[in-house]
């Protein structure tokens, strides 16, 4: 009897050990599924979720995405929560739903804090929510420091485009009109060979075909030879055209007072052609304001190449609109000069 009773007695020991051992192991396998079960029904919730946006259906995708759990402590993530957020915050965005669409970056930023999307979702709402004047002087703010960097140069290159044309261009056009032959050729070749190109191609030359000659030149070098032979060569044809146009008589009188050609020239004919010179000068020069953007090209920083870097940066447009209210501001004050340079030079003919 007393080795029955201990006999059961054992029994019950051994099943009660071995009921233990077998919850154990049923919560340690529990345990372990768990998170590959929640990461699978991640997965597919998320590809639920995009099957649905691709129907169209983006209520339901986003029900859908909402339904992916948050990330458990401690545990690995492959960031199926924040993309299934942040794909709820665009489709709340596309709603114009923006208070939502923040709480959704939130909700991100609460497991991680330095998800730079969001981030950046939240910044671009806030301003969004922005009245149209005050993103525009904020725009203005951050912009004008770059672009001004940039016009600095673009007023660099057109006044000293300004001084170097005009000289070139008169000792090119007395060349053309000289009697001399060997002075005639030259002029005329480089006339009919600058502006028979573009001047494009003249920069894409002068900074990239000279070196292959031996000959290497800094950006800025090569723009001001590039600028400055091009309008020699257009003004040239202007000056000449300034020059015939005045009466042959005029020299011959000169001539008769006793001056010589060079004097003739400088005291009675060229002075006869400034009122006549200064409206298409004037048009070049405005012209060359603009053509400057050519040498953006050529690795120069003036300000087109300037409002480009900063439109590529932040792909906001108002970037080109102050790049285009600079230039309209040059063009109008070299307008405004010239008109006053044209009445001065003309004041005799009025009288």
């Amino acid at each position: 009897m007393n080795g029955k009773s201990y006999s059961l007695r054992h029994l019950r020991v051994a099943l009660k050990r071995g009921l233990i051992v077998l919850c154990a192991l049923c919560a340690l396998s529990a345990l372990l599924g768990a998170l590959p079960a929640q990461a699978q029904d991640s997965e597919t919730l998320m590809r639920q979720g995009r099957d649905a946006m691709a129907e169209g259906r983006l209520q339901d995708a986003e029900a859908i995405f909402l339904q992916v759990p948050a990330p458990i402590a401690d545990a690995e993530d492959e960031g199926l929560y924040a993309s299934a957020r942040m794909q709820v915050a665009r489709l709340r965005i596309a709603s114009k739903d923006f208070n939502g669409a923040v709480a959704a970056a939130r909700e991100v930023l609460a497991h991680y804090s330095e998800h730079a999307e969001a981030k950046n979702l939240i910044i671009s709402i806030e301003r969004e929510r922005m009245p149209a004047w005050e993103r525009f002087l904020q725009d203005c703010w951050r912009f004008l420091p770059s672009l001004l960097v940039g016009a600095g140069m673009t007023l660099l290159l057109v006044f000293c485009t300004i001084i170097i044309s005009p000289v070139g261009g008169l000792l090119i056009a007395l060349g053309r009109i000289s009697s001399f032959k060997f002075l005639r050729a030259p002029c005329w070749m480089v006339i009919w060979l600058f502006r028979g190109t573009p001047l494009l191609l003249q920069l894409f030359f002068i900074y990239y075909g000279l070196p292959s000659m031996g000959i290497t030149l800094k950006p800025l070098s090569a723009a001001l030879i590039g600028l400055g032979v091009n309008y020699s060569a257009y003004l040239a044809e202007i000056i000449r055209a300034g020059i015939e146009s005045i009466p042959r008589g005029q020299m011959e009188a000169a001539k008769a007072l006793g001056m010589t050609y060079g004097q003739a020239m400088r005291r009675v004919i060229v002075p006869q052609t400034y009122k006549r010179l200064v409206p298409p000068i004037a048009n070049e020069f405005i012209a060359l304001i603009k053509d400057t953007a050519l040498v953006s090209t050529i690795a120069m920083v003036e300000l087109m190449r300037a409002a480009d870097q900063m439109f590529n940066t932040y792909f906001n447009v108002t970037a080109i609109i102050l790049a285009g209210i600079i230039y309209l501001f040059f063009t109008t004050v070299f307008t405004f000069i010239f008109e006053r340079i044209e009445a001065r030079v003309g004041i005799y003919e009025q009288r």
